[in-house]
């Protein structure tokens, strides 16, 4: 991922022809310090983004961390800021979206890895990420201490149920998919104990558990008996990951650490301008 080119977007959506307010109100050659404060407990992450968004406004921007990230904190100053007070103004909104975002990805994921302490189970992230931030998103979530599943569709396979009708049935989709791509990872999705058996007699090292209850999972962990690893997924909540979690299963995946974070609140202050 291109740090610089994502910023760069996101700036120019954000100041598109030019910083109005700012420009009338900012002498040209003002000076400012700001601090970004953390206001709530969670885990910070992202201040690599947020610099840069200064950066590209001011290249002399001089960007203090407070903290560091991935470690779960109540709050206080997360970074000071130093430079121009005209691109400290126009990059306050984009440097707190990144950051605000990518530190409550983090924050969720850390709360997901607590959850299952214990289980023996590894919380993973999914694709349902924003687009065009997904290497940022599944950064944050391995800052938060959950851990990354494929990061799109070219470095793991994922057989699932479409696919499965398109190739045949599942004999016919591992065995294809082992003879285009005998290196990558291999998972297939199943929804009942009659899939699990065609899977494992396919030889699939690793199998999905579809939008199984917590009961069910327990019952497929007997029924696979170590013969594969298995991940649960589907319709996992904060609420219920502890139970899922506890069945058995190797893993559990869970897109709301990226399409459902709610974002950190962070805020930045101007201290002083001359």
């Amino acid at each position: 991922m291109d740090l610089r080119a994502t910023v760069a977007q996101a700036l120019a959506e954000d100041v598109g022809s030019g910083d109005v307010t700012t420009q009338a109100t900012v002498p040209e050659g003002a000076r400012a310090r700001a601090t970004i404060t953390q206001k709530q407990p969670g885990v910070i992450f992202g201040l690599d983004a947020a610099e840069e968004a200064f950066r590209q406004l001011d290249p002399g921007v001089i960007f203090e961390r407070l903290v560091a990230e991935g470690q779960w904190r109540d709050g206080g100053p997360v970074a000071r800021i130093e430079g121009s007070a005209r691109a400290l103004l126009t990059g306050e909104r984009t440097a707190l979206n990144f950051l605000g975002r990518l530190s409550g990805v983090a924050t969720a994921a850390a709360g997901a890895v607590r959850a299952v302490q214990g289980t023996g189970a590894t919380v993973l992230d999914t694709r349902k990420t924003t687009p065009g931030l997904r290497a940022l998103e599944k950064q944050a979530v391995k800052a938060g201490g959950a851990a990354n599943h494929r990061f799109g569709l070219h470095d793991a396979i994922l057989v699932k149920e479409n696919h499965i009708a398109a190739a045949g049935g599942i004999a016919a989709a591992v065995d294809a998919a082992r003879k285009a791509a005998p290196g990558l990872l291999l998972e297939v999705e199943v929804r009942d104990p009659q899939e699990i058996d065609e899977a494992l007699a396919a030889g699939a090292p690793r199998l999905l558990l579809d939008n199984m209850t917590p009961a069910e999972l327990r019952a497929a962990v007997a029924q696979v008996a170590g013969r594969a690893e298995l991940e649960a997924s589907g319709g996992v909540t904060q609420e219920t990951l502890r139970d899922v979690a506890a069945s058995g299963v190797d893993f559990v995946s869970l897109g709301a650490l990226t399409h459902s974070a709610p974002t950190l609140d962070v805020s930045m202050l101007l201290e002083t301008a001359t």
